[in-house]
């Protein structure tokens, strides 16, 4: 029993909160505690010592002065749950349909760049524990395997492409057509990076991940990127039109990193002029900051289902119903990109609004950014939400534990979801509205 998820279905009448709670309790009582905690702040505290500094600033850092992360945790908390009682809730029912799918649950695992600076081989343990508990993997365009490996790793388990536009049109036609040949039922172009925002952990670290070779397999294990990394050697001669770094310490161990992360053997690549190339290819390209909705146009035509990710505004949400788009994403980058930013649940109810509100909008509203629980989760799809992703808090069980911490933080969440729903009087996600709240 311990480490599954049980049917979240209405014919299971403990369901996946009980059953968690179940299997929890029963190994206390033989001395075992639980490995990955079952709070926020006390996985945040163990995620922390597990990583590097690194990582740590990586993953948990955000934009400025961290007041759009403050933001997203107290517009989530503004929102307050009001209990009904003497309902019928022995049997509840988590499932949802998105996009053609039906979920067991109205969760999607977020992607995450550059995880492999938590584990090596991060999206594989994260799309194998995404897998197993049977929710949509988001694999990540900065991801630190190629999306061939991450989907074998995940066998039929359901998943989706965030892509990252890059300068080079080319490039970005070959990522969909390999994200459509691994199974990829949505494509997820998120809009609001198309520089990095201000970061103040990972630059008084001088820490960039991708400047090291970490997060670029998907770049790496393209063959239109390896055209360019190759015509930028025939060019340069040396890798790159920059002069080479000092053969200092932390020189020597950036080379290591990026012959240890671009494909090929380890001698072979600290002597290849590639290996530079690559990383610097990757830097000059990656993202677009002259990105348009002129530039959206051309989906329809490229891919079958594109969602858009970053939207805040409500006008920008309307107009990108008018592009055709499958579904958008309601996203301030887990407060990473613009310091002083609108909360995501905020936003989300603008959206929602300009949209036709909770029970009518017409393409799936998904909220990101700030989900630490199954209340969260709750108020979020009572504000018309058709579904939300975790991102941080997988990570920080990744680090914790590996591919079953990451399946021990999904599993909790679900369990959480499952016992609030309930205790709240609802029997089903889908009765979740207004009216089950009191706030701003």
């Amino acid at each position: 029993m311990a480490g599954t998820v049980a049917p979240m279905s209405a014919t299971d009448s403990w369901g996946p909160g009980r059953l968690r709670q179940n299997a929890i309790y029963r190994a206390g009582a033989l001395g075992r505690r639980p490995r990955v905690p079952t709070d926020s702040r006390e996985l945040e505290r163990a995620a922390r010592r597990a990583m590097s500094g690194d990582a740590w600033a990586y993953v948990a850092g955000g934009a400025g002065e961290g007041a759009t992360m403050r933001a997203n945790r107290a517009a989530l908390d503004r929102w307050q749950l009001v209990p009904r009682m003497l309902r019928d809730v022995s049997s509840r029912d988590l499932s949802v349909s998105l996009l053609g799918m039906r979920l067991p649950a109205p969760l999607l695992v977020a992607p995450i760049g550059a995880a492999g600076l938590v584990r090596r081989g991060a999206d594989e343990l994260v799309g194998a524990a995404a897998s197993a508990v049977g929710l949509p993997y988001i694999l990540s365009s900065q991801g630190s395997s190629p999306m061939e490996a991450t989907a074998r790793a995940m066998g039929d388990g359901p998943r989706w492409y965030q892509l990252y536009w890059s300068t080079d049109e080319a490039l970005v036609d070959s990522f969909i057509r390999r994200a459509e040949a691994i199974g990829a039922s949505a494509l997820v172009v998120t809009l609001d990076t198309t520089m990095l925002g201000w970061r103040p952990q990972d630059l008084n670290r001088g820490s960039l991940p991708f400047a090291r070779g970490i997060g670029i397999a998907q770049y790496t294990s393209d063959p239109r990127f390896r055209e360019l990394v190759a015509a930028r050697v025939a060019a340069g001669g040396s890798g790159g039109s920059g002069p080479r770094p000092r053969p200092t310490p932390g020189a020597v161990r950036t080379l290591a990193s990026m012959a240890r992360e671009v494909p090929g053997g380890f001698v072979d690549n600290l002597r290849s002029p590639h290996t530079r190339a690559a990383v610097e290819t990757f830097l000059a390209i990656y993202s677009k900051p002259s990105l348009s909705w002129s530039d959206l146009e051309t989906l329809p035509s490229r891919t079958r289902l594109p969602v858009l990710k970053g939207i805040l505004h409500p006008d920008d949400a309307v107009r990108s119903v008018e592009l055709g788009v499958a579904g958008i994403l309601v996203s301030n980058h887990g407060g990473r990109q613009v310091d002083g930013a609108v909360a995501s649940v905020d936003a989300l109810v603008d959206v929602v609004a300009a949209l036709g509100g909770p029970q009518s909008t017409s393409v799936p509203v998904i909220l990101d950014s700030g989900i630490r629980s199954g209340a969260d989760v709750v108020k979020a799809l009572a504000l018309g939400a058709a579904a939300v992703t975790v991102g941080r808090p997988h990570v920080y069980g990744l680090a914790v534990d590996g591919s079953a911490g990451v399946k021990a933080v999904l599993e909790n969440l679900v369990a959480d979801l499952d016992l609030t729903l309930g205790l709240s009087g609802v029997g089903s996600v889908a009765e979740l509205s207004p009216v089950v709240l009191r706030g701003a």
